[in-house]
Order: C-alpha cells, then structure tokens, then sequence
C-alpha cells in the first residue's frame, strides 16, 4: 500500500493547533505520513502522524523517527508508533528536519 506523504512548515498559534490538524488530516487522507514543522514563540516544534496501516504493514515507529528529526533541532521527543512530536533550541535547523523527514517519506 502506498503511503501519502507530506512533509511541510506550518503557520499556526500553538502545539495544539498542530495536534488537531494532524490528527484530521489521518481521519481523512488513508496511508498518511505527516510531517509538520513549526516555529512557535520562537522555538521549533516538529510532528510526526503515521497512518495505524502503515505502523503495522511497514514496521514504521514514528517515535524513532521525530528522534532522529529532533536531532536537527537540538532537540528530542518521542510519542507512540503513530504519533510523535519533538520540541528543540534552534529553529534554524527546521528546514534540515524536513529534509530528513522526507528522505524517510521516499524509502
């Protein structure tokens, strides 16, 4: 089953802004991956939302992935195999998080 992938830098207020629209977005696009990337209040933020059908069909974990995208952001975080965020020190490394995350996005 091919996987929809999305990698992109979000405008939006809050964590929880992130949280609902990744969320929505898996009620209504099948086989997603989701990355986003932000920068609230300064800081970087960057989530993670795989599709539970690629979890299991893929052995994908996107807790192991928004570690390693943490890295680029001086940061860390983790969440469950579906879900995960990070929070990090510097913003500037963004764009390389989502550079990563779209090397996973093409395996």
């Amino acid at each position: 089953m091919l996987a929809v992938p999305f990698a992109e830098k979000v405008e939006l207020p809050n964590v929880e802004a992130i949280k609902n629209l990744a969320y929505n977005l898996k009620d209504i696009v099948p086989n997603l991956f989701l990355v986003l990337a932000a920068e609230i209040e300064g800081k970087p933020s960057l989530t993670v939302m795989i599709a539970e059908n690629l979890v299991k069909e893929k052995g994908l974990n996107a807790g192991n992935i928004i570690r390693e995208l943490a890295k680029e952001i001086q940061g860390g975080g983790g969440g469950q195999p579906f879900y995960a965020t990070a929070g990090g020190k510097d913003a500037s490394g963004l764009q390389k998080a989502l550079d990563k995350a779209k090397e996973y996005l093409l395996k």
